[in-house]
């Protein structure tokens, strides 16, 4: 294989192999031990698992810019929980995301631009992740995919002090 394309493919290829030489997860089971689903944003400054104390096998975690619930992820969710036991489900937003910044109308005129096409998909901007983890919650619970929706949290993580702080939405 050469790296001449990817360089940091080599990197990545070697931290494996010495993760293989150390591997102890052969027995985890695709169900998730906590019966746990965790949807948070992609940003690489999330240690997903760790901000949350959990261990590989403990939950699913699903990832996206925003850690948005778009039809793909609640298809993931209807999956978790249908399939392999989830029952709670917990959202991980964060202070400082890319999304917060993003003109989101100016970003697809000049992909648009660019590309010829314009996206199908929207990209979901958000002013406030408080805000955007109650509109999380409010779609999850809106869904008729979802079984369980009685074990829903959602949190924005600090990305400066590395804190969670939980968001409460209104009461419907």
């Amino acid at each position: 294989m050469t790296t001449d394309f990817h360089p940091n493919a080599g990197d990545l290829v070697a931290s494996n192999a010495a993760f293989g030489r150390d591997f102890d997860g052969a027995g985890l089971q695709a169900a998730p031990a906590r019966r746990l689903a965790v949807v948070a944003c992609m940003d690489a400054r999330l240690d997903t698992l760790r901000i949350l104390g959990l261990r590989p096998g403990e939950a699913h975690v699903i990832r996206n810019a925003g850690g948005v619930i778009t039809d793909d992820v609640i298809r993931s969710l209807c999956l978790s929980q249908r399939l392999l036991g989830t029952r709670e489900v917990v959202l991980v937003h964060h202070t400082d995301c890319g999304l917060q910044h993003l003109d989101e109308d100016r970003f697809v005129a000049r992909l648009e631009a660019e590309t010829g096409v314009r996206p199908p998909w929207p990209l979901e901007a958000f002013a406030d992740p408080h805000d955007d983890v109650v509109e999380s919650i409010r779609r999850l619970r809106a869904t008729p995919f979802l079984s369980h929706k009685d074990h829903i949290a959602g949190f924005v993580y600090d990305v400066a002090d590395g804190k969670l702080h939980e968001v409460q939405p209104p009461t419907a």
